[in-house]
């Protein structure tokens, strides 16, 4: 198995569409090649690279395969996305205070 970034199987609007169906519960291959306009072979693979990514898992039932959030890549993400929201905090907080420090520059100037 390769190790496919959760990011880079997400930049698939295909994939994208499978995984936020998958999202909504587990569901079966029928299912998932009901809601795209590609064929079920192609649908394995676009499962296949969101299994790589481990975002998602599936459990064999009988005959069918039941593909199911897998929370090891959502935690990658979830990491992912916090990062983002550390580095935008930490920009606004630098930001507010270099025009904290200007007024302030401004007022001592005034005096």
């Amino acid at each position: 198995m390769t190790n496919t970034n959760p990011m880079n199987a997400l930049g698939d609007p295909t994939r994208r569409q499978l995984f936020e169906r998958i999202r909504q519960s587990p569901c079966t291959v029928t299912e998932l090649v009901e809601i795209v306009s590609v064929s079920q072979p192609a649908v394995s693979q676009h499962l296949k690279v969101l299994r790589e990514a481990q975002l998602v898992s599936v459990v064999k039932q009988g005959q069918q395969r039941i593909y199911q959030l897998n929370p090891n890549g959502l935690d990658e993400l979830r990491q992912y996305v916090e990062g983002l929201w550390d580095d935008a905090l930490r920009a606004f907080g630098d930001e507010a205070a270099r025009i904290a420090n200007a007024e302030d520059e401004n007022a001592e100037a005034s005096s």
